[in-house]
């Protein structure tokens, strides 16, 4: 591909003794936040279906992986070509089905060979843990769905949503109870329970409960604009802002 040689090229000029001090004084540790900067902007372009924003933006991330590996490859642990191998390599050995001889009949055996691959995967190199493979620095409420989905695959969870829900209603009334008592860390622990089953919920429906709050965030963001566009918010009566946000809604 000679554009994506060309950006590795590139990328080694801003490195170099001549090139950008600004690109030559970063480290792997400085990138870090822009490379979740990089990933939430793609996520926000997806979300608008805005293509030619989302066409920049996979380049912008992309960037920071090819930005990455110069860094590694001057440290002398690894370059972009073996970023490429390695992944090459997983998708071909955890897809059996596709370039190996297995056969499956639905995405729910994919799904639990591709577990029982990682199993061996972790195994090899010695990390300890069915769930060690998610990511620690993921969202709260991203680790809850993921932990769901991984467990699911080998038996451990509620049959039906309606199993779930009951949960959610027995882990409210702890909730209620602990309100009661006044003991704030026992209210921490009690809504930590609430929002861990209601990210199972959103499994159950398969649904993504980041993109569902992130969605009700933008909903609510817009509403309240509303209310800042028609009248002063600091000199506003609660009733008053009510009905613009009523208003709000029913333009929706």
């Amino acid at each position: 591909m000679k554009e994506f040689d060309r950006l590795v090229e590139i990328m080694a000029k801003l490195r170099s003794e001549n090139g950008c001090p600004w690109d030559r004084k970063q480290t792997l540790e400085t990138l870090k936040s822009f490379l979740i900067e990089e990933a939430y902007e793609t996520v926000d372009a997806i979300d608008e279906k805005d293509y030619s924003k989302l066409k920049e933006e996979l380049g912008d991330l992309l960037l920071q992986i090819v930005f990455q590996s110069r860094i590694t490859e001057e440290c002398g642990k690894f370059n972009i070509e073996d970023v490429i191998k390695t992944i090459n390599e997983k998708m071909i050995r955890r897809h059996p089905h596709v370039f190996g001889n297995d056969k499956v009949n639905s995405t729910e055996e994919v799904l639990e060979n591709w577990e029982k691959i990682k199993a061996k995967e972790r195994e090899k190199k010695k990390e300890k843990g069915f769930l060690s493979g998610i990511a620690k620095n993921l969202p709260a409420l991203q680790v809850a769905f993921q932990i769901g989905v991984k467990t699911s695959r080998i038996g451990f969870d509620w049959k039906t949503p309606d199993e779930v829900i009951e949960k959610f209603k027995e882990e409210w009334k702890e909730f209620e109870k602990a309100r009661e008592s006044g003991d704030r860390k026992k209210i921490k622990e009690e809504i930590g329970d609430i929002l861990f089953t209601i990210a199972q919920i959103s499994r159950k429906y398969e649904i993504d409960p980041e993109d569902a709050l992130r969605e009700t965030n933008k909903k609510f963001m817009k509403r309240f604009n509303h209310i800042e566009k028609n009248t002063d918010i600091y000199n506003s009566s609660l009733e008053e802002m009510e009905k613009l946000w009523q208003e709000a809604k029913e333009k929706e």
